[in-house]
């Protein structure tokens, strides 16, 4: 005879609450969601919760985009930036000089450090 883990006699998803409040009967309240290319997510929230706590924004999970409550004004379309070729990042070096300020810079904090690290030694 093959036993299972349940207490006998007890209900799977009985407690303390009454069965009107959990599953499917549970009173629910459905919110649309708009996410910038049109799309409406709808999710459900129990009917009893605080406007506050039921989220403005949620990521879309058909475009992974931010969705909001508004239908007229969704959140923005993220701009994600081009990748950068090499020609790009030529363009951005700095000038000879200041390329010198910098070492200067940098060699005199080494200086500044090896000079507290042998005095305190």
């Amino acid at each position: 005879m093959a036993g299972s883990n349940a207490i006998r006699g007890a209900r799977v998803g009985s407690g303390p609450m009454g069965e009107k409040d959990h599953g499917a009967r549970a009173e629910r309240v459905q919110i649309s969601y708009w996410d910038a290319l049109g799309n409406e997510t709808v999710r459900y929230f129990a009917a009893d919760i605080v406007d506050e706590d039921i989220p403005e924004q949620i990521d879309s999970p058909t475009t992974g985009l931010p969705a909001g409550r508004d239908r007229e004004n969704p959140p923005v379309l993220l701009k994600n930036e081009p990748y950068k070729t090499h020609l790009a990042y030529v363009k951005e070096r700095r000038t000879p000089e200041e390329a010198e300020e910098l070492l200067e810079a940098a060699l005199m904090k080494l200086r500044q450090r090896r000079g507290t690290a042998k005095a305190s030694a």
